[in-house]
């Protein structure tokens, strides 16, 4: 992904643009692409994932190791939830999470980078994310993303290949999601409930494929992190409470000698800078009866 450099200060606001990603990214996507579309009904079935605890904040002492200032603590998430699922009924897709709290949601997609720090940062500051993990990329270790997984942190499904889902038959998305939802099922133990399309391409029949393969709804975002920088899909230029932010594992060679936990430490800075906590997606969607 082409990014612009705007200096030392950290996040400075970006013009929103689609644009297409190297292999083994998902950026934005051209202008096939379905747009996103919010919604406070979806549905998907959710397994638990052992050790979720968003409301859970490291001492000072922890940040300062990162070169950080501690966020603004979790809230405890609403116990009405306020993105409702249904085991059945068409796939919704959202971008956002409806909710007042000053919380946003970090996903990070793929898997390609596998550095050792980022899961020391991640037991250290306990920064709740959602994984949607593309086979392709974490073949060559699934075991790399078993420690992350069990600080909490789910995973969902990000196809096998990473295509642009718009661009292939129906036929072959099936195979996409059903096979990384096979994968990611049997090397983790809980089947994904959430889907990612590669660079946000979708339609119609991405939606019909996603649905007979498992996952119940399709996830997008509103921001994404590069690598000093959010880019915004918004004019607004800002964060909004239940936010949905787009992030990549991805190291030196594709954020221009910045490391994976450097690029995370500039994203925390972000939200931070504007007063948000972070919170962990599953915890305000409600599963459907009988899950």
């Amino acid at each position: 992904m082409k990014r612009r450099n705007t200096g030392s200060r950290f996040c400075a606001p970006l013009v929103s643009v689609l644009l297409a990603v190297s292999v083994g990214g998902c950026g934005m996507s051209g202008g096939n692409a379905t747009g996103p579309a919010a919604t406070s009904s979806t549905s998907a079935g959710v397994r638990g994932t052992p050790g979720a605890t968003s409301h859970v904040t490291a001492e000072p002492a922890t940040w300062h190791k990162w070169g950080l200032t501690p966020l603004p603590a979790t809230p405890e998430p609403p116990a009405d939830k306020p993105l409702k699922l249904s085991a059945t009924g068409p796939i919704p897709v959202f971008s956002h999470v409806p909710t007042s709290q000053k919380v946003v949601f970090i996903t990070v997609d793929d898997g390609l980078e596998k550095d050792p720090k980022f899961i020391e940062m991640m037991r250290d500051l306990k920064i709740p994310i959602t994984m949607f993990l593309m086979n392709d990329a974490i073949k060559s270790d699934y075991g790399y993303f078993k420690p992350l997984q069990a600080m909490g942190n789910h995973i969902q499904n990000h196809t096998l290949h990473h295509p642009a889902m718009n661009t292939i038959p129906l036929s072959r998305q099936k195979q996409e999601v059903c096979g990384d939802q096979k994968i990611l099922t049997q090397q983790f133990g809980t089947a994904p409930f959430l889907f990612r399309p590669p660079y946000g391409a979708y339609n119609n029949n991405t939606k019909t494929a996603v649905g007979d393969c498992g996952p119940r709804a399709i996830v997008w975002w509103r921001e994404s992190m590069q690598v000093r920088n959010l880019q915004y899909q918004e004019p607004r230029k800002k964060l909004r409470p239940g936010d949905i932010i787009l992030a990549h594992f991805r190291g030196p060679a594709e954020l221009k000698g910045t490391t994976m936990t450097e690029m995370f430490a500039n994203l925390l800075k972000c939200i931070r800078a504007q007063g948000f906590a972070v919170a962990r997606l599953e915890d305000y969607i409600q599963p459907p009866t009988g899950h």
